[in-house]
């Protein structure tokens, strides 16, 4: 399966602006962060499934073809890093440790911007480092 690369910044600049969203609203009002946290975890779900709704958007938005692709895989082991980040952030909220959903809201809105404005996509890189350290991983997505 094959990715547009341009979908993948663009879903990355929407979730750094969500993720902003979660950290700017977090302290004043857990509850509203926590459901547009748990909101950005249901899109990561579907990103790892290759059903993103950003990608969806973009797809609805932009009609040319993209002049290359590349492997779907390492975006959608980045897109279950992602998961797992607002996993722990919205643990964090509902356990009432603030400073945890905060850190690790902070550390997935690092990664998308990272994303979205550079084109470096830390979870891609993690996937590709350890495809390379450990050539028998199962880091396959199901299809």
């Amino acid at each position: 399966m094959r990715a547009d690369p341009r979908a993948l910044r663009f879903s990355a600049a929407i979730t750094t602006a969500i993720l902003a969203i979660v950290l700017v609203t977090g302290s004043a009002w857990p509850l509203a962060a926590q459901v547009v946290l748990a909101a950005q975890a249901l899109v990561f779900a579907l990103g790892v499934a290759g059903r993103s709704p950003y990608v969806v958007l973009f797809k609805a938005l932009v009609k040319s073809a993209p002049r290359e692709t590349e492997d779907a895989r390492p975006p959608r082991f980045a897109q279950g890093v992602g998961l797992g980040f607002a996993v722990v952030g919205l643990v964090g909220y509902l356990a009432g440790i603030t400073p945890l959903a905060l850190v690790a809201t902070a550390a997935a809105l690092l990664a998308a911007f990272l994303n979205a404005a550079f084109g470096f996509c830390l979870g891609c890189e993690t996937y590709l480092l350890i495809r390379r350290l450990l050539p028998a991983a199962k880091l396959e997505v199901p299809q």
